[in-house]
C-alpha cells in the first residue's frame, strides 16, 4: 500500500498551504496518510460514527466550530474522546481558527497531530487532495526511454542495446524532447491516465554506448527536456525477423497494459537502413489523428470497398 507520513505532508506543503503545528509534533513521523480523500467530520460531531472514514485527514472549518459552540461541553467531550480514539492520522484546522484547550489535550492523549492552516477550508481541501492524489497514485518503474514527439508521450521499449537511446538522441536533434532515459517512472492518475517521468537522480542524462554518459541539458539546453508527460503510445523495438509477419495495414489496434491502463502499442522491427526516428515521428502524428477520430487505414479500407462495389455494379 502506498502511503506518506504526516511529517512528509507537512514538510512538503507547509509553505504553499501555510501550515503550522499546534499539537502532536512528536507523532508526525509515525502517522501515515494512505488515502487522498479528505473528510469533514460533521456527522461524527453529532455522535454518529457508523462508516466514519478515520483513515482520512480530518478537516475542521468554520462550520464545524460554529456547531461546537452550540453544544454542551460534557457532550462534546464524549464525542471527541470517541473521535480521537479512532486512529486518526491527523486533524487540520482551517482559517487559523482558535482551538479549545480540551481539543489539544485530547489530541495529545491519543497521539493525533493537530495542524493549522490560514487557508479557507475548501481551498485547503482542494490543494491537499491534488497533492495527495499524485503522491499516493499507483506507480511502477520500467526500463525504457520516454520522449515527447509532437506533444505525444512515446514510450520506447525493447531489450538492452536495441538502440532506444540512440533513436531518442536523433529525435532530440530533430526538435523533440526527452523526458527520461533508461528508467521511466509511470504513475497512474485516475482510472485511465498514465504520467511518465524520470528518476530525479539520473533524469536528463543518457548513456550512449561508445561515448558514455551525456547530460542533455548541458549539451543542448533546457529546451530539449521535459519533466513529465502523459503516456500515449508504446513502441516496442525488436530485431527484424525475416519470417515474422509484421503489421502492414494498421487497421487493428494493439495495446499494452500498464497499471491496468491500455496504451496503444506498435511493434517496430529494427534493421540497418531504417530511419526509425522518422518512423516514430509518423507514428506519433498518426496517434494524434486517431485521437481526433481519424483512422487512415480504416478510412482507406472503406474507400476501397466502396470503389469495388461500384466496379461490380458497372460490370
Amino acid at each position: 500500500m502506498n502511503y506518506i507520513t504526516v511529517k512528509q505532508f507537512f514538510e512538503e506543503n507547509k509553505k504553499d498551504l501555510h501550515l503550522k503545528i499546534l499539537a502532536g509534533k512528536e507523532f508526525l513521523e509515525t502517522k501515515k496518510i494512505v488515502v487522498s480523500d479528505i473528510n469533514r467530520p460533521g456527522l461524527a460531531l453529532t455522535g454518529f460514527f457508523d462508516y466514519f472514514p478515520y483513515e482520512r485527514i480530518q478537516v475542521f472549518g468554520k462550520t464545524e466550530f460554529a456547531y461546537l459552540k452550540k453544544q454542551k461541553k460534557d457532550e462534546i467531550l464524549n464525542v471527541f474522546k470517541k473521535f480521537f480514539s479512532l486512529k486518526i492520522c491527523c486533524v487540520v484546522v482551517s482559517r487559523n481558527l482558535k482551538v479549545a484547550s480540551y481539543f489539544i489535550e485530547l489530541a495529545e492523549k491519543y497521539n493525533v497531530p493537530i495542524i493549522q492552516t490560514s487557508l479557507f477550508t475548501m481551498k485547503f481541501i482542494n490543494s491537499a487532495m491534488i497533492y495527495l492524489e499524485k503522491k499516493l497514485a499507483p506507480k511502477i518503474t520500467i526500463h525504457g526511454t520516454f520522449v515527447d514527439v509532437y506533444g505525444i508521450g512515446v514510450l520506447l521499449l525493447g531489450k538492452s542495446g536495441i538502440g532506444k537511446s540512440e533513436i531518442s538522441l536523433e529525435l532530440i536533434k530533430r526538435g523533440h524532447r526527452l523526458i527520461a532515459d533508461d528508467l521511466v517512472e509511470i504513475i497512474k492518475l485516475g482510472d485511465t491516465e498514465l504520467i511518465g517521468r524520470g528518476i530525479n537522480i539520473v533524469q536528463h542524462h543518457m548513456e550512449i554506448r561508445g561515448v558514455g554518459i551525456i547530460d542533455l541539458k548541458s549539451l543542448f539546453g533546457i529546451g530539449v527536456i521535459r519533466e513529465q508527460q502523459k503516456v500515449e503510445l508504446a513502441i516496442f523495438l525488436e530485431e527484424w525477423e525475416i519470417d515474422k509477419d509484421y503489421e502492414r495495414l494498421g487497421i487493428e489496434e494493439k495495446y499494452e497494459t500498464i497499471l491496468g491502463v491500455k496504451i496503444p502499442k506498435i511493434i517496430l522491427p529494427v534493421k540497418p537502413g531504417r530511419n526509425l526516428s522518422i518512423i516514430i515521428e509518423v507514428a506519433a502524428m498518426m496517434r494524434r489523428l486517431k485521437a481526433q477520430g481519424h483512422n487512415i487505414a480504416k478510412e482507406l479500407n472503406k474507400t476501397i470497398i466502396n470503389w469495388m462495389k461500384k466496379e461490380d455494379k458497372n460490370v
